[in-house]
Parts: C-alpha cells; sequence; structure tokens
C-alpha cells in the first residue's frame, strides 16, 4: 500500500471514529449538551482536527443521519427479490422492526432526535438520497400493490405515510419502553417482544383487509 492509499484510510478511519465517538455523545448527553471539544477528547484528537473534516455539530449529525439511513436501506435491499408486492410489503415491515431493534441508538438518532431533521430541513441545496430512498422503497412496494388490484380505493402517499407512521409508533413504543408497560399492565402478550409481534400481525391483517 502506497503512502496516499494510507492517508487515505487513516482519514476514513478517523472520520469513521468521530461519528462513531458523537453517536454516543449525542445518545448520552443530547445533542445541544455535546461539543466538538467533547467529541474531540473522546477520540483523544484536538478540536482543530475534528474542524478538518466537518465544519460544526450539524454536519456530523446530518453524516450520522446519512448513515442510519444507510444501514436502513440495507435491510431493505435483499426483499426487492420477492416478486409478489403485498408479501414484500409485509417483509418490509419485519424488516424495519428487526434495524430498530438491532440498532436501538441508531433508530433513535434517525426517527426520534430533532436535530437531524433540522439540520436536514435547512439544506435546501443539498440532496438527502439515503433518507429519500428509504421512503421510495416503501412507496414504490404500495404503488406495486395497487397495480396489482390492491388498496386502490386509497391514495399512494397517504397509505404510505399510514403505514410508515404506524411502524415507526409501534417501533418507539417499544424502544422507549412504554410497549412493555402496557403489555405488563394489560397482560397482552407475556413479554414486550411478543406483544410487538402481535400488534405487527394485527396490523398487517388490517391491511389485508384494505386490499381486497
Amino acid at each position: 500500500m502506497g503512502v496516499a492509499e494510507r492517508k487515505e484510510r487513516h482519514k476514513e478511519e478517523l472520520k469513521g471514529d468521530i461519528l462513531k465517538a458523537a453517536k454516543e455523545l449525542f445518545m448520552e448527553k443530547g445533542f445541544e449538551a455535546t461539543s466538538i471539544r467533547n467529541i474531540a477528547e473522546k477520540i483523544e484528537y484536538s478540536p482543530a482536527t475534528v474542524y478538518l473534516y466537518y465544519k460544526d455539530k450539524d454536519e456530523i449529525m446530518h453524516a450520522l443521519h446519512q448513515e442510519g439511513f444507510k444501514m436502513l436501506v440495507d435491510y431493505f435491499t435483499p426483499l426487492y427479490t420477492i416478486a409478489q408486492p403485498f408479501e414484500r410489503l409485509k417483509a418490509l415491515g419485519n424488516a424495519y422492526i428487526k434495524f430498530s431493534l438491532d440498532h436501538p441508538e441508531m433508530y433513535k438518532l434517525i426517527f426520534v432526535m430533532e436535530e437531524p431533521m433540522d439540520h436536514v430541513a435547512n439544506c435546501k441545496d443539498e440532496t438527502w438520497d439515503e433518507g429519500e430512498g428509504a421512503y421510495d422503497v416503501l412507496f414504490n412496494t404500495v404503488a406495486q400493490c395497487q397495480q396489482a388490484g390492491y388498496f386502490t380505493q386509497l391514495e399512494t402517499h397517504g397509505l404510505s405515510f399510514t403505514i410508515w407512521s404506524t411502524m415507526h409508533g409501534l417501533c418507539t413504543l417499544r424502544s422507549s419502553g412504554h410497549l412493555g408497560h402496557v403489555a405488563e399492565a394489560k397482560n397482552v402478550r407475556p413479554d414486550t417482544d411478543s406483544t410487538m409481534m402481535y400488534a405487527y400481525e394485527t396490523f398487517v391483517k388490517l391491511l389485508e383487509a384494505l386490499k381486497k
């Protein structure tokens, strides 16, 4: 490996270290309470080094946001092989749940914390391919369901938003602990995860009824 290649690898590794440290601090202390100096101290570099790669905390948060949505799309990508769109729609729901359980901190960062979306909203001259791509997987699958004769009485974006909102609510209730409290109080299912799947399966039955 030449000098240029080693420098580039070191640069990418350092950017990864910055993002990892920032994510941990954002989740532990909150976005506002975390400073560039905090991030630099965690990776044992100077703040000036962090500024070489990211101009401010917003840019770091946006990079984490992009990373999180890439991870989510990676969960969706294998499902493209499912030809029947309604079966793919159900599989997307399961993949979304799995992502939220496998990566709870990243899920909270991209879907619960406000700061990433504030930055996206302020970047009018930039594209947001990662977030839009994740939504497009759902939207295109819903559209294909409608082309197959399902959900024809519903508007595509409206149904897509409703499906995503339901899945988001279920996963957020699970990650916050509220779903477990309700499950225990109402004796719905023996544990939180089985309650989550019970709610998801009920939602799928609702979609089954709507598609006829």
